[in-house]
């Protein structure tokens, strides 16, 4: 048997293997650690567009782009220094002999002495350029497509919105003009009819003192001023129809509200009857707003109105003024635009009935009424919500069953001011209203407790929650609290004052309440004198300066 010569043999394999590297884009790499020398396959080369090569690992190295160098270089010497066995990596190359950039994809393996010194590293290298290329394609037409997908569910979400919103408005422009033409025909015919009536009336006034006094001469009289205030019970019927058709322009002027609820307050007395009381709990320094006095009277007589219904069995009204700011996170929460800033806030509570979150949702629907029939005609709060939104203002209703209810106008700042400029307060140093005491919040609704969570715990207080009056006194039960925020109307059977009595038990605890009825709607009957409260909504600076003022007492 003839022997193959091995010689021979040896290079038939070697040709074969650089046929099949050339075939796959595939270069080999040697790299001796040790003297820093490195040699390349043929491919790797062929590759690396190097058509001359001195052998060092630096000038491989310089083949890399400058933006992967660093990476490689670390990667190498991480692998190196753990005596790491395998690493790959992809990375990029510019090749010298034409500047064009290459993707490459080396998996490598390391060799090492008995020391755990390095000596070799052999590494395979495969050309990946097209592979990225197809990638980045598909990459591309992917994000294109994702991109036209969202572009056109925007497109179909402006577009339902938009149909949503004109709806909407449709829906609000053929209710104003019902009611528009129902007013034009009531205006005339009705101010047809009731001139006949006054002038009737004001004939009998004219001759009744021509009488000779009698009984029945005073029941005439008598008659005749219930017919003249049922004339202009229905004068304010009609004007009402005006206003919320917008039908009569406003006439705005610089006032003091105060001034204005201290003037009504006779009438809005004689308005409530002998059942219902009446209080006026007035700010000082009170700031100046721009709004027409008329329809800010018949708002807060409309609102004392359906006060004094809430309330068939007697009760008490309270209306209150206050300089108010309504910051970013409370104006974000409301459905309609409302502008950040400085209001005159004009509150009328009532201790009726209340109304249910539904009721409250309807509650400025045009001829939406819970009166019985012909007790009432559905645009009391819609000529108020018109006349505050003419306003740029805003309205807010707070109510619970069986809790009463608070309604809310805030109208702006005048920017023209007389000398009660000075008298705004400072701006609470939010600085100062950090602290680390431990601060219990007891509130029913999730998203107002987890408001308040958020505002303590962000200037560093330790906070504690509870849904109820039960729950708060278990974890004052087991914990050491230093002050108990609560709100007012609590659910379960305990109140936030029956809690903050079982509470104050406990010596040094600090109590503070919230509400979203007026302060003294709530505190008058119901809260100690000298207990701190804070009206909703409250800011973040209101709260965190009113927290650190108590627990620094």
């Amino acid at each position: 048997m003839q022997e193959t010569p091995v010689l021979p043999q040896r290079r038939k394999s070697e040709e074969m293997l650089e046929l099949v590297q050339e075939a796959g884009r595939v270069g080999l790499f040697e790299w001796n650690v040790q003297d820093d020398s490195v040699h390349l396959s043929p491919s790797f080369l062929s590759i690396y567009g190097l058509v001359a090569f001195d052998g060092r690992y630096e000038s491989w190295l310089k083949c890399i782009h400058r933006e992967d160098q660093l990476r490689i270089t670390h990667l190498i010497e991480n692998v190196i220094a753990e005596k790491l066995r395998t690493w790959e990596a992809e990375f990029r190359i510019v090749r010298p002999s034409d500047g064009e950039l290459k993707w490459m994809e080396a998996r490598n393996v390391v060799s090492y002495d008995k020391q755990g010194r390095a000596l070799w590293v052999f590494g395979v290298t495969v050309d990946v350029t097209d592979r990225k290329r197809a990638a980045a394609q598909v990459r591309a037409f992917t994000e294109t497509l994702e991109e036209a997908v969202k572009e056109r569910t925007r497109a179909l979400e402006a577009e339902n919105e938009a149909r949503k919103r004109a709806e909407e408005l449709l829906r609000q422009a053929q209710k104003m003009e019902a009611v528009g033409q129902l007013t034009g025909g009531v205006a005339h015919d009705f101010n047809n009819l009731l001139t006949i009536v006054l002038g009737g009336l004001e004939m009998i006034g004219r001759q009744i003192p021509t009488l000779q006094p009698s009984p029945a001469v005073v029941r005439i009289a008598r008659a005749r001023d219930m017919a003249l205030e049922g004339v202009q019970r229905a004068a304010v019927l009609t004007s009402r129809l005006l206003a919320f058709s917008r039908q009569q322009p406003l006439v705005p002027k610089i006032l003091d509200a105060n001034k204005l609820v201290a003037g009504i307050c006779d009438l809005l007395q004689r308005t409530l009857g002998e059942t219902v009381s009446l209080e006026t709990v007035l700010a000082a320094g009170l700031w100046r707003t721009d709004a027409d006095s008329n329809q800010l009277e018949n708002a807060i007589l409309n609102l004392a109105v359906n006060a004094r219904d809430a309330m068939p069995n007697g009760g008490k009204v309270t209306i209150e003024t206050a300089n108010c700011y309504l910051d970013k996170a409370y104006v974000a929460g409301v459905s309609e635009p409302v502008e950040e800033g400085q209001y005159v806030m004009i509150a009328i509570a009532d201790t009726g009935s209340g109304m249910d979150g539904a009721t409250v949702e309807r509650a400025f629907d045009p001829f939406f009424t819970t009166k019985e029939l012909g007790k009432g005609t559905g645009l009391g709060l819609s000529q108020v919500y018109g006349f505050v939104r003419q306003s740029a203002g805003h309205v807010k209703i707070y109510s619970e069953i069986g809790q009463g209810t608070t309604v809310k106008i805030y109208l702006r700042r005048s920017a023209e001011e007389d000398d009660r400029r000075n008298d705004e307060a400072p701006s609470p140093d939010i600085a100062r209203a950090i602290g680390t005491e431990k601060i219990l919040i007891v509130e029913d609704d999730d998203a107002l407790r987890a408001y308040s969570v958020e505002i303590l715990s962000e200037l560093g207080y330790e906070v504690v929650e509870a849904k109820n009056g039960a729950v708060a006194l278990d974890v004052l039960g087991r914990s050491e609290i230093d002050l108990l925020f609560t709100d007012v109307v609590l659910p379960g059977g305990m109140n936030g004052r029956q809690l903050a009595d079982e509470a104050m038990r406990r010596p040094g605890l600090k109590v503070l309440f919230t509400t979203g009825y007026t302060r003294n709607a709530v505190v008058h009957g119901q809260l100690d004198a000298g207990v701190q409260m804070i009206g909703k909504p409250f800011s973040f600076r209101e709260l965190g300066a009113m927290v650190r003022e108590l627990l620094d007492r």
